[in-house]
């Protein structure tokens, strides 16, 4: 649970509302004052999955911001797959920072979220100035495409994300009053080992009833809002951030091997299996420098799945906060 114990004024209360980005709104989340930190969220979720990681920062003396992402909850959600490519999703990123007046910022992404924050950092580095990454690491644009890798290496019937091509995939995630327990327990290390999602592993799917209304780990006050979110929104624009992948390929085409050079840390739970595909099962910092040269730390959680911000909180929150004091220049 989340407190306001200890905090006063403006670093108190999580503010909650509608900004316009051009056209477009964005809704977003907004807490205490200092250097600016940037939350970027993944599916299915919303802004509301990062209040005990925004609550640490405001504590500390952080500007923390949270933005429902194209697609989700209450922002913008266009139709159009092509609409949500790395460069309009980097653009909905700069686009918040321009309407709160913030000049650069440190960008924090879970899932896709880290995935258009680490483009980001190659796109815009006069605005995003450091980054971590959680769940997901950084894989710099090869000569293939991961759905055609997969493909290659004969996954292309097994892996989870091909099969939401299909124009009927949302309605598989619905009542959302199921699915968001569903997808919340079986990503988690909550499950014993050998029932654990497995994204290669069609009767391991991720839609299976769980056992429980929710995982105990996670905010009844979270769980709740993150239903709504859905039971409002649907889930078919966020799908369409998988479906999306080979048109952001395309796009990217000038940042091939492109390594990110600003201060970065990548925190990851070992017992969730979304990372099982993306890199080996103990990555090291000599590892991911390659491609991340500013690469700080990699931190490895035990008993913690693919929801690390609920999962471990309290060591997430510790880990952003000796980064930014650490690696996160003070005067943004």
């Amino acid at each position: 649970m989340v407190s306001d114990a200890g905090l006063t004024g403006k670093n108190r209360q999580i503010v909650d509302r509608v900004i316009d980005i051009g056209k477009n709104q964005f809704r977003i989340l907004e807490q205490g004052e200092g250097p600016a930190v940037l939350f970027a969220h993944g599916f299915p979720d919303t802004a509301d999955t990062w209040r005990s990681q925004m609550h640490a920062l405001a504590e500390e003396g952080y500007r923390a911001v949270a933005l429902d992402m194209r697609g989700f909850g209450a922002s913008f959600s266009p139709s159009e797959v092509e609409q949500y490519t790395s460069p309009y999703i980097v653009g909905d990123l700069v686009g918040v920072l321009d309407a709160l007046e913030i000049p650069s910022c440190t960008l924090v992404g879970h899932d896709w979220g880290a995935d258009h924050a680490q483009k980001a950092m190659l796109m815009r580095p006069d605005r995003f100035k450091a980054l971590v990454s959680v769940s997901i690491p950084y894989a710099p644009r090869g000569e293939t495409s991961l759905n055609d890798s997969l493909r290659d290496r004969g996954l292309g019937d097994r892996y989870y994300a091909l099969a939401f091509d299909n124009p009927d995939t949302s309605k598989q995630f619905l009542p959302a009053g199921k699915t968001i327990a569903s997808v919340l327990y079986w990503l988690s290390a909550s499950p014993p080992p050998e029932q654990r999602w497995d994204p290669i592993d069609p009767a391991k799917h991720m839609l299976r009833p769980a056992p429980v209304a929710a995982p105990d780990w996670a905010d009844p006050n979270y769980v709740r809002r993150t239903i709504a979110a859905f039971e409002h929104s649907g889930f078919e624009t966020g799908l369409n951030y998988y479906r999306a992948v080979p048109h952001t390929f395309e796009l990217m085409s000038a940042y091939k091997n492109a390594v990110i050079r600003q201060p970065s840390l990548y925190v990851w739970g070992c017992s969730g299996r979304a990372v099982s595909i993306l890199h080996s099962s103990n990555p090291t910092v000599h590892d991911m420098r390659a491609s991340q040269p500013g690469l700080v730390d990699v931190v490895r959680l035990e008993d913690t799945g693919h929801w690390v911000q609920h999962e471990a909180a309290d060591r997430l929150n510790a880990e952003l906060l000796e980064f930014l004091r650490t690696h996160a220049p003070r005067e943004i």
